[in-house]
């Protein structure tokens, strides 16, 4: 019997050690494109916690599953475990890495690390296209609400404005409400706005109706450098920037067909001058075999205030090569 525990001993720790071989240690960051199931294996899809990545958030960056990776592993903060896998194409690689990925096509192969723009402050400015968030959130109150004849329908809506670099979250930030923004959002303090900057929000970001503004300030808006009131009415008047703009008349225009990364870039050069759409990275995401655009993040760079001009934040923004997601479809309300 003793004989039969040291021989099985000894086959875990060569299997063990065999799989340790396999995986291809990195550093760095991940940072995610889009939504994306992170999985505690990639050959049977076990995700305990139902996890999964969030757009414009960078991870840590733990190894590859080989020498020329199809999955990271990555750490995601409060998952059970830890450490989790993701498909490379789920976003891009910040920083150093001991390996390069595979590259899922010409358009989507990896791009060089963004360079910051030197002495500003930068952020990421972050535009859903709601429809398609709603094919597989239907249950979201936002979503049961949302018509075809709502602003939702034909603008794009508010996710957020994220002050630079990644992982800038949370700042004096009580460990009560970082452990109730881990899913428990209805218990994180109201967002206090006055009442006009309150009724363009909850039009603009219908997210609210489950309190995203609650956790959008939370993790990003208090390391701002600004209140609640700034914070908010400063993306507002952003948003309504790019809602006025040939770029939205370019997807209200498209709903039910494809755009590809190249006609949205150039819609951005066209709306706010030559470069802006050099700034402009699209999201998509997968759903029953359709490839729908979720979401436009921008660049920017230098203080923004009420009366900022987009094009010049843009502008000031160093350009992100990778333009993302190569095409995808502008989808329309309703599941299809």
């Amino acid at each position: 019997m003793r004989t039969w525990l040291v021989l099985g001993a000894a086959l875990a720790g060569i299997l063990a050690a065999a799989i340790a071989r396999a995986e291809t240690k990195l550093g760095g960051s991940f940072v995610a494109d889009t939504a994306c199931p992170a999985t505690q294996a990639i050959k049977s899809g076990k995700n305990p916690g139902n996890v999964s990545t969030e757009a414009g958030q960078s991870y840590d960056l733990v190894a590859g599953n080989k020498d020329e990776p199809t999955h990271y592993m990555i750490r995601v903060p409060g998952a059970d475990p830890e450490r989790r896998w993701v498909k490379v194409n789920c976003g891009h690689v910040a920083g150093t890495a001991a390996a390069p990925a595979a590259p899922a096509g010409p358009a989507e192969a990896e791009a060089p690390q963004k360079k910051a723009a030197v002495g500003k402050p930068e952020y990421v400015f972050a535009l859903s296209w709601q429809p398609a968030f709603c094919e597989t959130k239907s249950k979201k109150t936002e979503c049961q609400a949302m018509t075809g004849s709502s602003f939702a329908a034909t603008n794009f809506t508010l996710h957020g404005l994220w002050p630079q670099p990644n992982g800038n979250f949370y700042c004096a930030v009580s460990a009560a409400d970082r452990a109730n923004d881990k899913g428990n959002w209805q218990a994180l303090p109201p967002v206090d706005l006055d009442g006009a900057t309150r009724l363009e929000l909850d039009k603009v970001m219908p997210g609210t109706a489950s309190q995203l503004d609650r956790h959008e300030w939370i993790k990003h808006g208090t390391c701002y450098g600004k209140d609640q009131q700034a914070y908010f009415a400063d993306a507002l008047a952003l948003m309504r920037q790019v809602n006025d703009s040939p770029v939205r008349e370019l997807f209200e225009n498209n709903i039910g067909k494809e755009l590809t990364s190249g006609q949205i870039r150039a819609a951005f050069d066209s709306a706010f001058g030559k470069g802006t759409g050099d700034r402009v990275r699209v999201s998509c995401f997968n759903d029953r075999g359709r490839r729908m655009i979720g979401e436009l993040t921008l660049g920017l760079a230098g203080p923004i205030g009420p009366s900022s001009s987009l094009k010049d934040l843009m502008l000031a923004s160093a350009p992100t090569e990778n333009a993302g997601c190569p095409r995808g479809e502008v989808d329309r309300v309703g599941l299809q």
